[in-house]
């Protein structure tokens, strides 16, 4: 029996009436992005001001609110509203573009003005165009709400005649639930987000185009019984720029990612700031975590940091750090206030902020998951206010959520977020070195130094003797204090010597942890193996045990060797672990120094495999060094988990980590070298690098590698060294050869 067709033809998509309102109220965060979408719009009709005003009102014993925002700006014609304004998600101002008056459109979805719908119950548009026409529409949104299909509901829209001049006022009414939706905190909120919606800048020193200083804002409120926020207008102004920073770091970042900065350190006086040489911020291509990243076009970026310990926060008021409200000076209390509100890192496109991007507290550069990880050199969130420009999102790649909440995350916000990152590096390095040189960090010896200087008496031996001799005791009484001493402190250098194995055994297992990594890593795939293979072997026996068939036999003997080859993978990666996996310390012994090099190659050779990265031992077989061998695998699997980081970044010519060793009169020199993106010269002339926590990686870097490593060296009276060199990182190690 063939289908019998009943009815066909072509039909309409019919909206429902409550669409415009899911348009306004569902893709809109809040009242105060609804509000800032409108004031976006009197910008987009090249007016110079925007008054948003508050009017609270009571008629015949009902109470409601007013709310009008009102531009000076060409207005619409009859054909634009009924054509354009009354059409949702319209490509005008995407086709557009730019402004009669070359202003960078800002609305270019077409669904900012409907967002009134969150504001109140009523909506008038009152538009005059530049030959003096007026046009006026009135919306009544419970309307659409109960109509069946978008096209029932009329919109009544009239044209007159005026000699009023041109411009736009759209006035919202509510209730009064509307109304008591704004006390003081709200207020407060939306003077807060119109203060944040144009960013304080010198537009001398960036290049991405804005008009924003042509543009002011101007807030009025109504009868309001709160204090401050009654009957009077006040004119909306940028928060200052903080010239008070403690550190500020500036610039761009081109679309290449080439970066131009500069480094200010307000805390040192009438200090020059200092000019970063050019480099390339390097993108992961494959973040395991996020994603790939991508540049993003070019990036202005303006960051002030703050300390906020109490000595900072006492200088930061000495350089004159007042109540933006009452100009007076503050006290500690109020100055952490001010840091509070004010902090944030703020995106801006076209001069107008992308909500919530800049909130206080919106941690979207995850600057306190890293700050947890290494307190003493990141930044946190509540220290920083920053300001960063990108282009439109044609340009950029970086796509505004219809929501307005923020950009979607794409290659191109994950490349952004990286990019931000590394200048902050660059900021974080030189305020960890100047903290730790006025011995506001932690202090830089090292732990052996540390106990060294716990358990020597000399210094107190030298000021016992000196009391003595003033108190006239003889020699033999003072020989025999002394001795006292002297016992005392060659049984606390025992326990020190306990302490710096113990401590030395710590290290290793820290070290064990990045060899951990790669063996949970590669184990994966036999474990796999194992998982999906077994319950086919238990079934084919049940097979076999039933009846008895060769071919089923062959198969259990195929892959019971398969099992053991992976078996073997397991034994080999297991026996990574070896090295560093005693519960206890040896003692210093003679030991071949090739092999070990060689041994930290298999450690790691999955991801120099991966990453192609070749891996060179210049190295006599038969040289031998005495120490603990424990320590040189710190130091050299330290040294090639740097490696590999840094080189995963480069992108063009070969990967290479090598080695040179050779003998030196009665030293033995270990060279090495990788061709990654090097160390700045300032960071190895402070020896910076070899701080515990400092750390110039992102993504959570625990700053302990090198620490570690310098360490094992000096337990082994050697030294490491950092040299300077374009050509990628370069490390000397020096040991006695007995």
């Amino acid at each position: 029996m063939s289908d019998e067709k009943i009815k066909d033809g072509y039909y309409k998509i019919r909206p429902a009436g409550r669409h415009i309102i899911t348009i306004g109220r569902d893709l809109i965060k809040d009242k105060y992005a609804a509000i800032v979408e409108l004031v976006k719009n009197a910008y987009d009709a090249d007016s110079p001001t925007c008054k948003v005003s508050l009017l609270p009102f009571e008629y015949n014993k009902a109470k409601g609110i007013k709310i009008c925002i009102k531009d000076e700006g060409h207005g619409m014609t009859f054909d634009t509203v009924v054509n354009t304004w009354m059409v949702p998600s319209t490509s005008d101002k995407l086709e557009r573009i730019r402004s009669p008056k070359g202003r960078i459109m800002q609305g270019k979805k077409g669904i900012g003005r409907y967002s009134a719908s969150i504001i109140g119950d009523d909506l008038v548009l009152q538009t005059i165009d530049e030959i003096g026409d007026l046009t006026t529409l009135y919306l009544i949104w419970d309307h659409f709400k109960r109509a069946k299909y978008l096209e029932d509901v009329d919109v009544l829209i009239e044209n007159y005649t005026t000699k009023q001049k041109s411009g736009t006022e759209i006035i919202i009414v509510g209730d009064e639930s509307h109304l008591n939706e704004w006390n003081v905190k709200q207020i407060q909120n939306l003077k807060f987000e119109l203060k944040k919606l144009i960013p304080p800048i010198d537009k001398k020193e960036h290049s991405i185009e804005t008009d924003t200083d042509n543009f002011k804002i101007q807030l009025e409120f109504g009868d309001f019984p709160f204090e401050g926020y009654s009957n009077s207008i006040e004119d909306i102004e940028p928060y200052p720029l903080f010239d008070l920073f403690d550190y500020r770091i500036s610039g761009t970042v081109s679309k290449d990612g080439i970066a131009k900065l500069k480094f200010e350190n307000n805390r040192i006086k009438d200090a020059p700031p200092e000019i970063l040489k050019e480099f390339k911020i390097l993108l992961n291509q494959n973040n395991k975590r996020k994603g790939e990243e991508s540049y993003c076009g070019e990036v202005k970026i303006d960051f002030s940091v703050f300390d906020r310990d109490p000595i900072s926060i006492d200088g930061l008021i000495e350089r004159g750090l007042k109540d933006p409200i009452t100009g007076q000076y503050v006290g500690r209390r109020e100055a952490r206030i001010i840091l509070d509100t004010f902090n944030g890192v703020g995106v801006y496109r076209n001069g107008f902020r992308l909500r919530p991007l800049g909130d206080a507290g919106y941690d979207w550069l995850e600057l306190d998951r890293e700050r947890v990880q290494n307190p003493s050199v990141k930044i946190g969130s509540d220290q920083i206010i920053g300001f960063i420009h990108i282009h439109s999102e044609e340009n950029s790649g970086l796509e505004e959520k219809s929501a307005r909440d923020g950009l979607k995350e794409t290659s191109e916000y994950f490349g952004l977020q990286e990019i931000c990152k590394q200048v902050l590096i660059k900021l974080e390095e030189r305020r960890f070195i100047y903290r730790q040189k006025l011995g506001l960090g932690r202090s830089g010896r090292n732990l052996n130094e540390k106990i060294n200087v716990l358990y020597n008496f000399k210094d107190l031996k030298d000021k016992i003797n000196k009391e003595l001799d003033l108190l006239g005791i003889e020699e033999n009484k003072k020989e025999v204090i002394n001795k006292i001493i002297s016992e005392k402190e060659d049984r606390n250098n025992k326990i020190a010597d306990e302490l710096k194995q113990t401590i030395a055994l710590y290290q290793g297992q820290a070290t064990l942890g990045k060899i951990v990594n790669v063996i949970l890593h590669e184990g994966r795939k036999p474990l796999g193996y194992f998982k999906n293979q077994i319950p086919l072997i238990t079934e084919w026996k049940e097979e076999i045990h039933k009846k008895y068939n060769q071919d089923t036999l062959d198969k259990i003997v195929n892959r019971l060797s398969v099992i053991d080859e992976q078996s073997n993978v397991f034994i080999k990666l297991f026996g990574k672990l070896d090295p560093l996996s005693a519960k206890k310390r040896d003692r210093k012994k003679d030991f071949y120094l090739y092999p070990i090099l060689e041994n930290i190659k298999d450690v790691f050779l999955s991801d120099l495999e991966k990453q192609e990265i070749s891996y060179k031992v210049d190295c006599d077989k038969k040289l031998t060094c005495y120490g603990w061998k424990d320590d040189f695998y710190i130091v050299f699997t330290n040294l090639v988990d740097n490696s590999i980081y840094w080189l995963q970044s480069k992108t063009d010519g070969t990967k290479e980590i090598s080695y040179k060793v050779y003998k030196e009169d009665e030293l033995i020199i270990i060279e090495y070298r990788d061709n990654g993106p090097g160390i700045e010269k300032h960071l190895i002339e402070s020896e910076i690098i070899f701080e515990p926590e400092f750390s110039n990686k992102t993504g959570g870097g625990t700053g302990l590698g090198l620490a570690i490593a310098g360490e094992a060296i000096g337990r082994n009276d050697g030294e490491i060294k950092a040299i300077y060199s374009e050509n990628g990182a370069f490390f000397k190690i020096e040991v006695r050869s007995f």
